[in-house]
């Protein structure tokens, strides 16, 4: 059995998909903290000096000037702030992966065109003389073509 999970993990699919969710999800710390820190700092100076990462609708009772002092009271709260960070962090990531996908699509596709085209004649076997390929007959020799 473990000789068996030994052959499962180290096949090459299994250890690219390793390599794949490890690299994603330093990219996905990547981008939230680029979210976080450098684009949400900016819009919320914009929209005057708004604090999206402190944005909540307290349900309980009682005021809190901020978000921590409300989850640290306990209080239940509405975080729309953070779930907007979190929906720029899916922006984000979901535009560098069709960014990504779309360059391997144009590579792909520059391979596909540089394919070599069918051939459209071929050779008798008799006298070597190039014939069509639906040829039945050789035009040089009249050798029968298979």
């Amino acid at each position: 059995m473990f000789e068996e999970f030994k052959k499962f993990a180290m096949r090459g699919n299994v250890v690219d998909m390793a390599v794949g969710i490890i690299i994603g999800a330093a990219f996905g710390k990547i981008v939230s903290s680029a979210v976080k820190d450098i684009i949400m700092p900016p819009i919320g100076k914009l929209m005057g000096n708004v604090d999206f990462s402190n944005l909540f609708i307290n349900l309980g009772d009682g005021q809190f000037d901020s978000l921590k002092a409300a989850q640290d009271a306990g209080a239940a709260t509405i975080n729309y702030g953070l779930f907007i960070n979190t929906v720029l962090d899916f922006v984000i990531v979901a535009f560098a992966i069709f960014m990504l996908i779309k360059a391997i699509n144009k590579a792909t596709a520059k391979e596909e065109e540089e394919a070599p085209a069918e051939p459209t004649s071929k050779d008798c076997p008799e006298c070597l003389s190039e014939v069509p390929i639906a040829a039945k007959r050789c035009k040089h020799c009249t050798s029968a073509l298979a």
